[in-house]
């Protein structure tokens, strides 16, 4: 399945069923009063959150969502029927916006969310509705209401407590596979990973959280290059940042501040997160670090994916910071 993370829809509700105009007209009852019905409302349409979901792979493929009109009322005081909502079911993460101020509308970021985009129109009384003393057999009757439509963004960022940030081939990956239920492709080639994983991390104690791997970023990712700006927006709801660095790499300081910087261009407040910073693959390390290479701003931890060293420190580390 392609990780669709944006989507443009048309959203029309119903409209309300038009109110009746009728006379009882029974045997012993030549001419009873007005018994004209209300009609029913129109559907409204409905976003609702899916856990199950991680993508907005199917709204791609229908860009409009239109609910049914309430049916008009009828003769014999009987009422139309109120039509069926529609519920569009999108993953948890979603932000809707007005597709020409580009205004939030609504941020779908719990589980059990769900927002009322566009409210079907009222039903339209019946002539029954209208009698008084003065008018005893009033000949009008209410139409129904317009349904709402509008024209919505939906946007998703996803949600994790832990945000993986590195260049591609910095052993993300393979982290998340280490310490998650996460099964994400590996391959010692950039750009292996090209949609955003999610792993659940499971401790003894029964206390969890969930780790993102975003697609490795390049120098100029904050410009538009490479995967830059598509992936970038989902760092912006992690908690806790963790930046990795192959240890390998002939400029490791320079590289962490590369990182950062591509982060602070994009949105300054993602560096006012807790991080720190991973050096991964120390199982290929042949000589020792020299402290000289290293920044001197950020705690540093050195681990290996492969072997498991170091991981459960580090994983202590992250419960800390969350906690």
């Amino acid at each position: 399945m392609n990780f669709i993370d944006f989507a443009t829809i048309h959203v029309k509700a119903g409209n309300g069923g038009n109110g009746c105009v009728a006379f009882l007209r029974e045997k012993f009852r030549p001419k009873g009063g007005p018994s004209g019905g209300d009609g029913g409302n129109g559907g409204h349409i409905v976003l609702q959150v899916d856990s199950s979901l991680s993508t907005l792979n199917d709204l791609r493929y229908n860009k409009k969502y239109i609910a049914r009109n309430g049916e008009n009322g009828k003769g014999k005081n009987m009422h139309g029927k109120n039509a069926s909502d529609i519920i569009i079911k999108v993953p948890i993460g979603t932000i809707i916006k007005d597709f020409d101020n580009k205004n939030i509308i609504y941020d779908l970021k719990n589980k059990d969310d769900q927002y009322v985009i566009v409210k079907g129109g009222n039903g339209g009384f019946g002539n029954a509705r209208f009698k008084t003393q003065q008018n005893i057999a009033p000949r009008h009757a209410n139409e129904g209401q317009i349904g709402e439509s509008k024209k919505i963004e939906l946007e998703l960022k996803i949600l994790a407590d832990i945000g993986l940030v590195g260049f591609p081939n910095a052993g993300k990956s393979t982290l998340i596979s280490k310490v998650s239920n996460a099964k994400p492709k590996i391959a010692d080639y950039p750009f292996t990973t090209l949609v955003p994983n999610l792993g659940i991390v499971k401790r003894e104690d029964y206390k969890s959280f969930v780790i993102a791997d975003i697609p490795g970023l390049i120098q100029g990712a904050s410009l538009g290059k490479g995967l830059g700006i598509q992936f970038l927006k989902h760092i912006e709801r992690t908690k806790i940042l963790v930046f990795m660095v192959d240890v390998n790499s002939k400029n490791i300081k320079e590289e962490y501040l590369t990182l950062k910087k591509e982060l602070q261009n994009y949105n300054e407040d993602l560096l006012e997160k807790p991080h720190f910073l991973l050096l991964t693959k120390l199982d290929t390390l042949n000589k020792k670090i020299k402290k000289s290479i290293l920044p001197k701003d950020v705690e540093i931890f050195e681990v290996s994916s492969v072997s498991g060293h170091n991981i459960n420190c580090v994983l202590n580390h992250m419960f800390k910071l969350l906690s």
